[in-house]
């Protein structure tokens, strides 16, 4: 009668088969790793004429001296970079808080585009005014929508356009795409700047059509002028009795 082999010896060859397997591939890597130190060693000694640990002596010194003078002096364009930095950050004044402005003019919003640094940067969306100024690098002078800056530029950020003609706040004519993007602009601004504002919408002034009723001034005038106008037909009457004949009788 045969035995068939229990599960616990047959989990007992595969461990020890997979540690073999292991142990295997270690010492390869170990073998592979002495030979390939052997053969460095070699190399070193046969192009350099110095020890292995002469060697990686003077290769560290000479790192070491390196990283000392790159940072003492290092290249011109670093200094030039650093050198630019430093004056950035004194040139611009630290951020204010935002200054609310009320209702102002598109003439007057102007004069927020970031060009004078005494005053805040200041974009409008939709009619509603923010303060852009900690985004500076990108509304600013030289920013990537530095020509948004001091103007409501709702039409040009629906159409994602850099064109003059779009820099307005005018929205009429815009597809559903285009009032969508829109709006993700206007959210995007609501949630990071604050509103210090709003831009004065510009109606023009329209004159009051005159009607066929006459005012109430007008009916006083009139009602003045016909006591006159009466005495004017009595006198006139009067004129017409007085002709050639009746004079005559009278001189008889």
């Amino acid at each position: 009668m045969k035995c068939k082999p229990s599960t616990f010896s047959l989990h007992s060859l595969s461990t020890l088969s997979l540690s073999l397997s292991l142990s295997l591939s270690l010492s390869l890597s170990l073998a592979m790793a002495v030979q390939a130190w052997e053969t460095l060693k070699e190399e070193i000694v046969t192009y350099t004429g110095l020890s292995p640990a002469t060697f990686f002596t003077v290769l560290a010194l000479f790192l070491a001296v390196y990283y000392v003078v790159s940072g003492l002096f290092g290249s011109p364009d670093d200094h030039h970079r650093r050198h630019r930095s430093v004056e950035d950050e004194e040139e611009m004044p630290p951020l204010r808080p935002p200054v609310q402005l009320g209702e102002i003019t598109a003439e007057e919003l102007k004069a927020y585009d970031g060009s004078d640094l005494e005053k805040p940067l200041l974009m409008a969306i939709k009619g509603q005014i923010y303060d852009v100024s900690q985004s500076r690098m990108f509304y600013g002078p030289g920013g990537p929508y530095a020509l948004f800056a001091g103007k409501d530029a709702s039409r040009a950020l629906a159409k994602m356009s850099f064109e003059e003609k779009d820099l307005t706040g005018d929205i009429s004519g815009l597809g559903p795409f285009e009032l969508d993007a829109l709006q993700d602009w206007e959210y995007k601004f609501m949630s990071k700047y604050v509103k210090v504002g709003t831009v004065k919408s510009e109606v023009p002034v329209t004159e009051p059509e005159s009607t066929s009723e006459p005012s109430e001034s007008t009916s006083r005038d009139i009602d003045a002028a016909k006591p006159t106008e009466d005495a004017k037909s009595e006198h006139v009457a009067v004129k017409s009795d007085e002709t050639p004949s009746n004079v005559e009788a009278d001189k008889e």
